[in-house]
């Protein structure tokens, strides 16, 4: 390694642009596996063969049923033998820590014919990489194994105390996987979590609820439905009720830096159900619904409060329906990390010392991992990544020199971490 400063700057750029191919086939191999809800093990084999091979110690944590009775846990699909992949070094050293997460779990792909190329396919073109998961956010995963093996050859003795990488499941659904790991200790001083912000710092995100909506009643025939209305107008207009009262939400419950955010409070209706027969008035629809809730507010009350509107929608739609509301998957509290935080601050200077200019601070009006480390373990955690386009939707992408632009922060900001450049939690 040579001198400090600019030195050390040229020399993990070299460092990670003689790593750069070796970085996008690792993305690739990642992509590669369809890691939809319940067919994870694949990719998370993959992730644990390249922790062996940066000398990591591999561990397969399995996620207990017990952590569905976890306050703050979401509400998990029916399935067994679910896991997350913990890789350690340096933990039988003293000094500060330091935890990457990332999550292996995608979205599926829904309309794989409207894909330019098949989404579980990953394929090159024009600086990025498209395919399923490569923006959200396997991208980040092989971000951070790129910044470890760079900094690992401009200054082998850096990370001089316990480094744990941590690759979840369950993120897109739940955030279970996270939460079972720290519930089993899998813990340090920081955490940074490797999602897709463009290069800038994400320091928190809104509640958010999955609810399903079940609205029963009379089945009939076709020339019935104009003059009595059906289970599928009903559902729709629960669904009207619900955005209309986020609209209003910031308004009851002042946040400056959410309030700021177009529409911090979403609610979107991602599923819907109903009918078997185009001339038939359907018996049941069942819509699901993503609801952003304010960050002062605990999973429990905006249920109850949804429930409320719900019931209040249905009463103004004169609807002889009945409803079910359940919860389906995350119940999700907001979060925040003080801006003035020393891990936000640190970040910020590693990329300034990277590239010349501090990183951007922003929230959204969504979730991520980080809250599960600041609200119920209290660890200070943000998200830094790559930037990425198209997320959940058609032709997903990742712009490939912002990972290596993200590497050469996350080197800097490793250094520094561990000489005592940020401070302790």
């Amino acid at each position: 390694m040579r001198g400090d400063g600019v030195a050390f700057t040229e020399d993990i750029e070299q460092a990670v642009a003689a790593r750069a191919e070796a970085c996008f086939s690792f993305l690739e191999r990642l992509v590669a596996e369809p890691s939809t809800v319940g067919r994870e093990a694949g990719v998370l084999e993959v992730f644990a063969t390249e922790l062996a091979a940066m000398g990591f110690d591999v561990e397969r944590l399995p996620i207990p049923a017990a952590t569905a009775e976890l306050a703050t846990a979401g509400v998990s699909p029916d399935r067994a033998g679910g896991h997350v992949t913990v890789g350690r070094r340096g933990h039988q050293r003293a000094g500060r820590s330091l935890l990457l997460n990332g999550h292996l779990d995608v979205v599926p792909a829904e309309n794989e014919q409207l894909w330019r190329t098949p989404p579980f396919v990953p394929h090159r073109r024009e600086g990025r990489m498209y395919g399923r998961g490569t923006g959200d956010m396997k991208c980040g995963i092989a971000m951070g194994a790129l910044a470890i093996s760079a900094l690992d050859e401009v200054a082998p003795d850096a990370i001089s105390g316990p480094l744990t990488f941590l690759g979840v499941v369950e993120e897109e659904i739940t955030g279970n996987g996270t939460l079972a790991a720290a519930a089993a200790g899998v813990l340090a001083d920081a955490v940074v979590v490797l999602e897709a912000t463009d290069l800038g710092l994400l320091l928190g995100g809104v509640g958010v609820l999955w609810l399903e909506v079940t609205v029963t009643g009379r089945a009939g025939h076709a020339h019935e439905a104009q003059g009595r209305g059906g289970v599928v107008d009903t559902a729709m207009a629960l669904v009207a009720g619900l955005r209309a009262w986020a609209l209003r939400l910031g308004a009851g419950d002042p946040d400056p830096l959410f309030d700021a955010l177009e529409r911090p409070y979403a609610v979107n209706l991602g599923t819907l159900t109903a009918g078997d027969w185009t001339s038939s008035v359907p018996s049941s629809a069942t819509v699901g619904v993503r609801v952003g809730y304010p960050r002062g507010w605990s999973a429990r009350r905006a249920e109850s409060v949804v429930r409320e509107v719900v019931e209040e929608a249905r009463a103004a739609a004169a609807a002889e329906h009945h409803v079910h509301v359940r919860s389906s998957g995350l119940r999700a509290e907001g979060y925040l990390l003080d801006e003035q935080h020393p891990l936000v601050t640190a970040l910020s200077r590693a990329h300034e010392d990277a590239h010349g200019r501090p990183a951007e601070r922003f929230v959204l009006g969504s979730t991520t991992d980080a809250r599960t480390y600041v609200n119920d373990f209290a660890t200070p955690a943000l998200c830094f990544g790559p930037s990425a386009a198209d997320i959940h939707g058609v032709d997903e992408s990742v712009d490939l020199r912002s990972v290596l632009d993200g590497a050469a922060t996350l080197a800097h900001f490793l250094r520094a971490h561990y000489a005592g450049g940020a401070e302790r939690g």
